[in-house]
C-alpha cells in the first residue's frame, strides 16, 4: 500500500472516530459539564503536572545520566500510580453505611507499590553498575565491541 494513501486513510478514521466521539458527548453528556472538566483538565495538566515534571527533571539534573534516566523514569511511574489512586486513598465515594464500598486499605497499598517502583528501579540502576563494572575491567567478552572512533573494522592503521 502507498504510503500516503495509508496516511490519509489513517486521518480519515482518526476524524471518524473523533466526529463519534464529539456526538457522543454532546448527546449524553451536559455540555457545560463536559467543558468544566475539559477546561479543569487542561488546567491541572498545564499549572500542576507540567511544572512538577519541569521541577523534577531540574532537581534531578544533578544526577549521572546513566542513573538519571532511570531515576525519572521511576518518579514519573510513581507519580502516575498516586495520581490514580488519591481519590481511593483519601476516601472519595466511601459511605459509612455500606462497609464493601472502598473496604481495602489504599493508603498502605499505594504506599507498597510505590515501594516496589523504588525497589525495581535501585534493582535496575544495580545492574547496570554491575555489568559496567565488568564492562571496564575486561569481562563482557569484547567481540560485540565497537571500533575505536577513527578506525574501521578490517582497516590497519595506515589505511585509508
Amino acid at each position: 500500500m502507498n504510503a500516503p494513501i495509508a496516511r490519509y486513510a489513517a486521518y480519515a478514521a482518526g476524524t471518524a472516530l473523533i466526529g463519534y466521539g464529539l456526538s457522543g458527548i454532546v448527546t449524553d453528556v451536559p455540555v457545560p459539564r463536559w467543558a468544566a472538566w475539559f477546561v479543569g483538565a487542561a488546567v491541572l495538566h498545564d499549572g500542576v503536572l507540567v511544572p512538577v515534571v519541569l521541577a523534577a527533571g531540574l532537581v534531578t539534573g544533578w544526577i549521572p545520566v546513566a542513573y538519571r534516566r532511570v531515576l525519572r523514569g521511576a518518579l514519573v511511574v510513581a507519580a502516575c500510580v498516586t495520581a490514580v489512586a488519591i481519590p481511593l486513598v483519601l476516601g472519595y465515594g466511601r459511605r459509612p453505611d455500606v462497609p464493601s464500598q472502598l473496604p481495602l486499605p489504599y493508603g498502605r497499598n499505594l504506599a507498597i507499590v510505590v515501594g516496589l517502583i523504588g525497589a525495581v528501579a535501585v534493582a535496575v540502576l544495580a545492574w547496570r553498575a554491575v555489568a559496567g563494572r565488568g564492562r571496564r575491567h575486561g569481562m563482557s567478552g569484547g567481540a560485540h565491541r565497537a571500533a575505536p572512533p577513527g578506525r574501521r573494522p578490517g582497516r590497519k592503521e595506515g589505511d585509508r
